[in-house]
């Protein structure tokens, strides 16, 4: 979410997000083969989702699905077209990698064993502006582990401009300085973190 002040070309943008949800996506049931999961769990609407940040999604199998995948289709950080496939887990749980803001279908290509749901993962990522932009500054909320959180450029894979360390207290804020003129992001600024543990939540400044 951003948000600009009046009379300054100054522009805030608010990231949070929240627990993984195993099967916010999609909950547990029996897939036919080749056929669509159904999404109609807690974080769907309309027969979608759209995630409160850009994350990855996981699979659960309930039964032995190594030997097929599933096809998650839907938008990327960047508000791009995306696609993923994910081989299935053998009773347990497949994870995806690529961050997904909306989902629009998650389709089984082979014939699962058993029930399987579809959720959110941990992985996330926020976006600062998928345009060229100069971070001036940043308003960290921390979680309850100390981690490292990671501003990229262009993509949430993209190059990697700086590191920050937040320190293991909820609700305890750290407001570090971003040096000179801010730092350029040519292509778009994303940052990288893992839900609820690394940050509470993050607003960045930038112009």
């Amino acid at each position: 979410m951003a948000l600009k002040g009046s009379g300054s070309d100054v522009t805030s943008s608010f990231i949070t997000a929240a627990a993984a949800d195993p099967d916010g996506v999609s909950t547990a049931a029996a897939v036919g083969n080749n056929a669509a999961l159904t999404l109609g769990g807690a974080l769907a609407s309309g027969g979608s989702v759209t995630f409160d940040s850009p994350r990855n999604v996981t699979i659960l199998s309930g039964g032995d699905d190594s030997a097929i995948s599933f096809t998650v289709v839907g938008t990327d950080e960047s508000g791009t077209a995306a696609t993923e496939s994910i081989t299935g887990a053998d009773t347990g749980t497949a994870t995806g990698t690529k961050f997904f803001t909306t989902i629009t279908s998650i389709t089984a290509v082979g014939d699962p064993a058993g029930n399987v749901s579809a959720g959110s993962g941990t992985s996330c990522c926020g976006v600062i502006s998928v345009a060229r932009c100069r971070l001036r500054g940043i308003y960290v909320v921390n979680g309850s582990s100390a981690a490292t959180i990671v501003f990229r450029e262009g993509s949430g894979t993209g190059t990697i401009k700086m590191q920050f360390a937040t320190v293991a207290g909820v609700s305890t804020n750290s407001y570090p300085d971003v040096p000179d003129d801010g730092l350029l992001f040519a292509g778009g600024g994303f940052v990288t973190f893992t839900a609820v543990t690394d940050l509470t939540a993050m607003t960045t400044f930038f112009s």
